[in-house]
């Protein structure tokens, strides 16, 4: 499954939602360096839908605001 996502980095609070059946708007309190927002939103997104952080790939918008994340569905 593909969703894409809305990412704001550094913001107060972490929460996640959702825009439509695959958009989703994600905030995170880690900054957009050293790839800890990336990290933060494979966790987030990983606890939201119960798959292993593994399972979860960027596959557009490395270092970017919006991506493209895969979400290997068990």
């Amino acid at each position: 499954m593909y969703m894409h996502i809305r990412v704001t980095a550094g913001a107060k609070r972490e929460t996640i939602t959702k825009a439509d059946s695959t958009h989703f708007l994600i905030s995170v309190r880690e900054p957009a360096k050293r790839n800890l927002a990336n990290k933060k939103i494979m966790e987030i997104i990983s606890r939201e839908f119960k798959v292993p952080v593994s399972g979860i790939r960027i596959i557009s918008g490395h270092h970017s605001p919006s991506k493209i994340i895969s979400v290997d569905c068990f």
